[in-house]
């Protein structure tokens, strides 16, 4: 059958020869037309195949039909209302998106810190024609490293993966470290996350490499994402990169001449991801309102340094439905982020008993606590409240640090409750444990420590702060209250609309099949608005899809 435009007139007008307009009709093939809300239901399931919306008259009100074949100049058949060409969930989100990123589809599974999103998450997702991003953020250097080289070797010739680059103010040194390793490694992508302003580190991962082609457009080595959720963030990673940060990293040796003279003509991010409500760092944002803020300030960028294509603008942060999915498109969302959800996937790197956890999580079972990276400057995290005291806990030590100036001005009966329900050891031993990481990680980080009682405060208490998100990777019984899980409302909402379904055991989540049945889920809803704009009466669980198991 052909493909006409979608109109929402009762019926489609064609102009024969004549001029005189000819009224489409539907004449029935195998398949009758459907009228009744049942019919109309299932038929919205199938959003693979071409629709036709038919106007049935005052007796029967608007249909639906499959198959058939038009005819001008009958007057038998129904009239025509539309035709909806086939929805695959390819066809969701920009094109654009899959072709610079080489995928199939525009959904991205995120990058989850100390390795949660494993290489083989990041495989996984590459070999099913989606964009995976490995969690480098509070890995050693090392082990950042030994992931680089593992993914070049099993996705050698793929463009579709992608490196974690996370801020680190209280760690400049790991953070262009880090930025070093993804350049030398030839990472075909970076995911930069919780970044506030520019740094060194991710100006060089978005101007090293930059070259033109024959054609004498300017082409990058990599590809870079950002992810925020302030619009004046979006701004700086909206323009090209900042002048004085350039001609630094060529003082250094870093980038070229020639690299320099190009980053002013192209913005430091290829895509921005703008992260509403989501697990881990967030403000808590919702998607309806930061989206189209964030896509203003794109275009405004685009217009004032007259790029000669715009930067794409993806989502992230609440998204663990295909209700949730769809509304990001319908908003304009070039491509999606998941993250929460896919922490409960078997390729995660958390333990067995972190997954039983927040397979468990409804909506409303988060919580905000102070966070590792950021402790000194107050920024906080969304984790799993359900079964873990953790952000009780840390909250406690927040308030510890911004009421009191050192370790020993703590009062008594405080230091005790630390002690005994947090650490679980004394003060000096975990600050000997600390002192010990941080000569091997970074020894600057000691020597200020034992000239700044403050900051040797602060790492004390981070010590926990880390170490409970790596309870939860390793299982570690014993601290099974002290799980760090971070999680955003997504989880919960998940949770529920897997329920029943294959995808309720955690045995079965893995990382594909949720993102395939969240695109094809979101598929079908999009149908079902298009088919509401025709002017159908739909029942409200047309657009209802449970997960399945897709190849």
């Amino acid at each position: 059958m052909s493909v006409h435009p979608l109109t929402t007139r009762s019926a489609q007008q064609r102009a024969g020869p004549s001029g005189a307009a000819r009224t489409v009709r539907w004449l029935p093939g195998d398949d009758p037309p459907v009228f009744d809300q049942a019919g109309l239901a299932s038929l919205t399931q199938r959003a693979r195949e071409e629709l036709v919306v038919l106007d049935g008259g005052p007796e029967s009100g608007t249909g639906l039909a499959i198959g058939g074949r038009l005819e001008t100049g009958r007057a038998d058949g129904y009239p025509v209302v539309g035709i909806l060409p086939p929805l695959y969930p390819e066809f969701l989100g920009d094109s654009a998106f899959r072709a610079a990123h080489g995928t199939r589809f525009a959904y991205v599974a995120g990058e989850m810190a100390n390795g949660i999103a494993t290489t083989d998450m990041v495989v996984a997702m590459a070999e099913a024609g989606m964009l995976g991003v490995f969690g480098a953020a509070g890995l050693p250097t090392r082990a950042v490293a030994a992931a680089v080289d593992e993914l070049s070797a099993r996705l050698a010739g793929r463009a579709n993966w992608a490196v974690n680059l996370i801020h680190s103010p209280a760690e400049p040194v790991a953070e262009e470290e880090t930025a070093r390793l993804l350049v030398a490694g030839g990472v075909p992508c970076v995911s930069a996350s919780a970044y506030l302003d520019l740094t060194p580190a991710v100006v060089r991962c978005a101007v090293a490499g930059l070259r033109r082609d024959r054609t004498g457009e300017v082409v990058r080595a990599r590809r870079v994402v950002a992810k925020l959720s302030r619009p004046e963030v979006a701004a700086r990673f909206l323009a090209p990169a900042p002048r004085d940060l350039v001609r630094a990293l060529v003082d250094r040796g870093q980038v070229t001449e020639e690299e320099a003279e190009l980053a002013a003509h192209v913005p430091v991010a290829d895509d921005v991801t703008v992260e509403a409500d989501s697990g881990g760092h967030t403000d808590n944002r919702p998607m309806t309102a930061l989206l189209p803020v964030v896509a203003a300030v794109r275009d405004a960028a685009v217009r004032e340094h007259r790029y000669r294509s715009a930067v794409r603008i993806g989502a992230a942060g609440g998204l663990g439905t295909p209700e949730a999915l769809a509304a990001a498109f319908a908003a304009g969302a070039a491509y999606v982020v998941t993250g929460s959800v896919n922490q409960c996937a078997v390729e995660s790197g958390l333990s067995a008993e972190g997954k039983e956890l927040l397979a468990r999580a409804d909506i409303a079972d988060t919580a905000m606590a102070p966070s590792a990276d950021m402790f000194e400057l107050g920024v906080s995290l969304q984790v799993l409240r359900r079964g873990s005291l953790f952000a009780s806990r840390a909250r406690l030590l927040g308030r510890a640090y911004d009421e009191h100036p050192s370790l020993e001005s703590l009062p008594v009966p405080l230091r005790d409750k630390l002690e005994r329900e947090v650490f679980r050891t004394t003060v000096e031993e975990v600050w000997q444990q600390t002192r010990r990481f941080w000569l091997d990680r970074d020894p600057g980080q000691v020597e200020r420590a034992e000239r700044d009682s403050r900051h040797r405060m602060a790492l004390v208490f981070r010590w926990y702060l880390g170490q409970s998100s790596r309870w939860a990777i390793t299982g570690e019984h014993a601290r099974r209250t002290d799980y760090q899980i971070w999680c955003g409302p997504a989880m919960g909402a998940f949770n529920r609309w897997a329920a029943g379904s294959f995808l309720d055991d955690p045995a079965d989540r893995s990382v594909v099949q949720i993102a395939r049945n969240l695109l094809e889920g979101a598929a079908v809803v999009t149908r079902v608005q298009q088919l509401r704009v025709c002017g159908l009466a739909l029942p409200p669980d047309a657009s209802v899809f449970r997960p399945r198991r897709l190849a």
